[in-house]
C-alpha cells in the first residue's frame, strides 16, 4: 500500500514537474541559458528524494524476501543454494542477485550457518565460502578482496592441517560433517554454495 502511495506521488509530481516546464516555454522565448524556476528547482529535488526512497523501499523488499526464504544471522541474509557448481560460477550467480559468497566473521555466525546448510542441504555436505588465496598462496582473502580476520580451518588433523592444498587448492569450504570446519579445496569441484546479502 505505501508503494503504490509513492508511485502515484511521484506520478502527480512528474506531472506537475511536466506543466510548470510547457507553461515556462510557452510564456518566455528561449533563450540559450534559460533561468531556472526555483519552483521547478525544488519539485526536481522532491521527485529524486522520492525516486531515491522508492529504490531503497524495493532493495529493503528484495532482503526481506531473501531473508524469508533463507535466514538472517548477524545483519545479514544467508541464501543456500543446494545446486552444485564450480567456485567461480557460484560467485557470479550470488553477485547477480546482489550477494557475495557467504564469508562468517565469527564463531557463532559459523555455527548458525553451518546449522542453517545441515538442515536446506544436508548433513554431509561443504559448501563454497566467500574465502579464497587465488591472489596469493596462504592470503586468504574475501570475494571483495580484503584479508578476513575470522577464520576457522580444520587444525584437527596433524598429518595433513588445513589449508594444506597449496597451489591446486585455492577456495574455502564448510563443512557440515566436520562441525562447520573449513577446507581448502579446488576451485573447479562443483559444491553447493550459500549467498549472504549485507542488511543496509
Amino acid at each position: 500500500m505505501e508503494f503504490k502511495g509513492v508511485c502515484v506521488l511521484l506520478g502527480v509530481l512528474l506531472m506537475v514537474s511536466c506543466s510548470f516546464q510547457q507553461t515556462s516555454l510557452r510564456k518566455k522565448p528561449l533563450k540559450k541559458e534559460p533561468t531556472k524556476d526555483p519552483a521547478i528547482e525544488e519539485l526536481q529535488k522532491q521527485i529524486d528524494n522520492i525516486i531515491q526512497e522508492l529504490n531503497l523501499l524495493k532493495e529493503q523488499q528484495a532482503l526481506q524476501t531473501v531473508c524469508l526464504k533463507g535466514i538472517k544471522i548477524n545483519g545479514k541474509c544467508y541464501l543456500a543454494d543446494p545446486l552444485r557448481k564450480r567456485y567461480h560460477t557460484a560467485s557470479e550467480d550470488c553477485n547477480a542477485l546482489g550477494g557475495l559468497l557467504g564469508t562468517p566473521t565469527s564463531s557463532d555466525e559459523n555455527d548458525q550457518l553451518r546449522d542453517y546448510i545441515r538442515q536446506r542441504i544436508g548433513p554431509d555436505e561443504q559448501i563454497w565460502l566467500g574465502v579464497n588465496d587465488m591472489v596469493t598462496e596462504g592470503t586468504w582473502m574475501d570475494t571483495t578482496g580484503f584479508s578476513i580476520s575470522y577464520q576457522n580451518w580444520d587444525t584437527s588433523n596433524y598429518r595433513s592441517p588445513q589449508p594444506d592444498g597449496g597451489m591446486s587448492h585455492n577456495c574455502a569450504v564448510l563443512s557440515v560433517a566436520s562441525r562447520g570446519k573449513w577446507f581448502d579445496e579446488n576451485c573447479r569441484d562443483e559444491k553447493p554454495s550459500v549467498c549472504q546479502f549485507n542488511i543496509v
